[in-house]
């Protein structure tokens, strides 16, 4: 049980470590705001990380994703990983991706398996080895070691141990891991946009290794890298049958910013300029949308926006609302209720969604 340090109410609804309720963060947001920064401070600064993106006007600039930090000599940016060393920046790039990767075997369990050519009868031939799931095929899954988000809820949240650790995998030593029963490569992680060109290098030279046969490229992400990164990354999913799968944390501006530490106007815009590439490949679907749903924060109000978002710009998108577990700064929160979802879902689904999943179900519980 925690209480809001705005209104005074208590609940167990509450994360202890936001010290907020969604009705103050909605509606008393400029009041909060100094707060909220202070809450993303501290939890950045236990992992050695910079507190807000560096603005530095003599610093060099990364553009990678939304925060554009301009990084002063021998410091960091946002995502702790891109750095300035004598005025160049290093991190992330072709040459020194920070990341680990294993293989995982189809149909696994990504956010898109209930839709995409790895998990069933979609995309077959064209994209799919199998009519359904590609049993005896695998993945590649790259979990990138850097996130240009600060999500109080982080899943992954190991990752920050890692930052810094120089491992440096080159973008050809992670394509030459796709081996002949590799069919699909997942950049997730983290998050790949702090990271986009290695990614998109790696995903090229195993393209081009592997172009007489069927090897999908898919990227899971919170959709905030910059826009010309978005749309290399869009034409290499669309030509090789892989999805894009944008983890649509919230609608409200005020709430993405209170959860993650960032605005997600860019992860908005983003995800409407991919609805371009929609309808150019219809099979298997290439855009994937999914929310969280985080007990006392994300609720059917901010479910009903997102969906009609999404409806705005094409009802047949798939959209799956996954169940949460407490993790990280959020420990203190209940797993997501059954009414909870099921109200979220007769929600998105009235918005005029036509493909709305829950995700998760095991975590579901009874009631808050």
């Amino acid at each position: 049980m925690a209480k809001c340090i705005n209104c005074g109410r208590e609940s167990k609804l509450i994360s202890k470590t936001l010290e907020l309720c969604l009705e103050c963060i909605r509606n008393d947001f400029e009041k909060v705001l100094p707060h909220i920064k202070k809450v993303h401070s501290k939890t950045k600064k236990r992992f050695g990380l910079p507190s807000a993106p560096p603005k530095d006007p003599k610093g060099v600039k990364c553009d990678f994703c939304v925060n554009e930090c301009s990084i002063p000599e021998g410091e960091t940016g946002y995502c702790g990983l891109r750095r300035n060393v004598g005025d160049k920046l290093l991190g992330g790039g072709i040459k020194d991706g920070n990341l680990s990767w294993y293989y995982d075997n189809l149909p696994t369990n990504c956010v898109a398996d209930w839709i995409c050519a790895g998990g069933t009868k979609a995309g077959y031939p064209e994209f799919s080895y199998s009519k359904g799931a590609e049993y005896g095929y695998k993945n590649l899954a790259v979990f990138y070691q850097a996130c240009s988000f600060n999500c109080l809820f982080c899943q992954n949240w190991h990752y920050r141990n890692e930052i810094r650790s120089l491992i440096n995998i080159t973008s050809s030593d992670l394509a030459n891991c796709v081996d002949k029963k590799t069919s699909c490569i997942c950049y997730f992680g983290g998050d790949p946009a702090p990271q986009i060109i290695h990614s998109l290098e790696t995903s090229n030279l195993a393209l081009k290794k592997n172009k007489e046969r069927i090897l999908r490229i898919c990227w899971e992400t919170n959709g905030s890298m910059n826009r010309k990164y978005l749309k290399k990354m869009a034409e290499l999913s669309l030509k090789s049958g892989g999805c894009i799968k944008f983890d649509l944390k919230a609608y409200d501006e005020k709430l993405n910013i209170a959860l993650c530490g960032v605005t997600n106007k860019r992860t908005l815009e983003n995800f409407k300029i991919l609805t371009d590439f929609v309808k150019k490949r219809p099979d298997p679907p290439f855009l994937v949308a999914s929310t969280l749903l985080i007990p006392g924060y994300v609720d059917k109000n901010e479910v009903s926006k997102i969906a009609e978002f999404i409806v705005s710009l094409n009802p047949e998108i798939p959209y799956s609302l996954l169940a949460f577990y407490p993790c990280f700064y959020m420990m203190d929160l209940p797993t997501t209720s059954r009414a909870h979802v099921k109200e979220c879902k007769e929600t998105a689904e009235s918005s005029g969604l036509s493909n709305v999943k829950i995700g998760n179900v095991h975590l579901l519980s009874d009631a808050y």
